[in-house]
């Protein structure tokens, strides 16, 4: 472990960067131990909260196995949006070189390890760098772009901002941007999301009973940005998770079908994952915001969407013409208080955070009283 973190240090040493990146402030990944006690608790493996970056589909059918190389194919579904073919280590070569320009010393797997560390989880004295571009983004558009791969994010906002996508390293690319939009840097503080946090999410793509089957992972959007006092935690668009747990096409006798899905979890900045449910403050916020029951309800034929029906956290449709459309929105709130990262955003731009009416999360979320 102590080789892999000195792998990581030794390439950012000799980096020729931007002042926000500067050796001095970076240091390598740190090793695992030291991570669980600072990171929040990681989530359950059954639930789906390990889709990659760069997965633009709203519908992820699972896998049947294991995908073979998991740890590379991850590291360029981050990068490109999705795996390339080659060999391992020309592979690893051309993502490193994208990433940081060079490439990086040590075995296959400590190199593997330190740039996923770096990309996802990032060290003791610097956010991840999908934790800085996250906010990047932010500042810039009010929303993020999590299903987008690296590559086509850091152009994007080149794009705007620059009027053209430019030429380097990915990692030199971002803190060029940051240096533009927020001077003074960006840093990672804990932040305490307290029990019953609602979150409004808004399906991506419209779910029927042809297009998804049981335990397909369905990729929502946060609706609206989560803000604690002045810290960020969740910006508009961030990835809600969920799954399906029931279809069932329309039956004799004028039975309606059927769609059931679980709601998981909430990926906030981090990228860190926040489990969620349905429970009693999302009942309110969800009564109380009538444009949610009423748009679902035309949506989808006169349909009931009704939850949890013997379900923890759960949302079964029932419908004759098959489908929740695009756009439906969802409640749900966090099942207990959790730590987690954010950002701290700066008393300039604190006004474009708050909201005219307050709510749980500091957002217009769930007005509920």
């Amino acid at each position: 472990m102590k080789k892999t973190m000195m792998i990581l240090a030794a390439v950012l040493l000799t980096m020729t960067v931007s002042p926000l990146f500067a050796a001095d402030d970076v240091s390598a990944p740190a090793p695992a131990s030291a991570a669980a006690s600072s990171q929040p608790e990681a989530a359950p493996e059954n639930v789906p909260a390990m889709v990659s970056t760069g997965t633009e589909n709203a519908i992820v059918k699972p896998q049947s196995a294991e995908p073979a190389f998991e740890m590379l194919n991850r590291i360029e579904t981050i990068v490109y949006g999705a795996p390339h073919d080659g060999g391992l280590l020309n592979r690893l070569n051309e993502v490193e070189k994208a990433v940081f320009g060079r490439d990086l010393p040590g075995s296959l797997t400590e190199r593997q390890t330190a740039l996923l560390d770096f990309l996802e989880k990032g060290t003791g004295a610097q956010p991840s760098l999908l934790f800085k571009l996250s906010v990047a983004e932010w500042a810039l558009e009010q929303q993020i772009r999590p299903t987008w791969s690296l590559v086509k994010r850091i152009d994007s906002m080149e794009n705007i901002l620059e009027g053209a996508s430019q030429e380097g390293a990915l990692v030199s690319r971002v803190e060029r941007l940051l240096t533009k939009l927020l001077p003074d840097g960006v840093n990672a503080v804990p932040c305490v999301l307290p029990k019953s946090t609602i979150f409004k999410a808004a399906l991506r793509e419209t779910l029927t009973v042809k297009n998804v089957k049981v335990d397909d992972i369905i990729i929502m959007g946060l609706n609206e940005q989560v803000v604690i006092g002045n810290n960020l935690v969740a910006p508009k668009n961030s990835r809600v998770f969920g799954h399906i747990t029931k279809v069932k096409p329309p039956r004799s006798f004028g039975r309606p079908s059927e769609i059931e899905m679980l709601i998981d979890s909430v990926e906030v900045l981090g990228p860190s994952i926040v489990q969620v449910d349905f429970g009693e403050a999302a009942k309110k916020a969800m009564d109380v915001d009538s444009g949610v029951l009423g748009a679902a309800g035309a949506s989808i034929g006169g349909a009931v969407l009704l939850g949890p029906i013997g379900l923890a956290g759960g949302f079964l449709v029932r419908g004759n013409d098959k489908q929740l459309k695009e756009g439906t929105l969802f409640y749900v709130e966090t099942k207990e208080e959790v730590k987690v990262p954010a950002y701290a955003v700066p008393h300039q731009i604190t006004p474009i955070t708050q909201p005219e009416t307050s709510a749980p999360q500091g957002t217009k979320s769930a007005p509920v009283q």
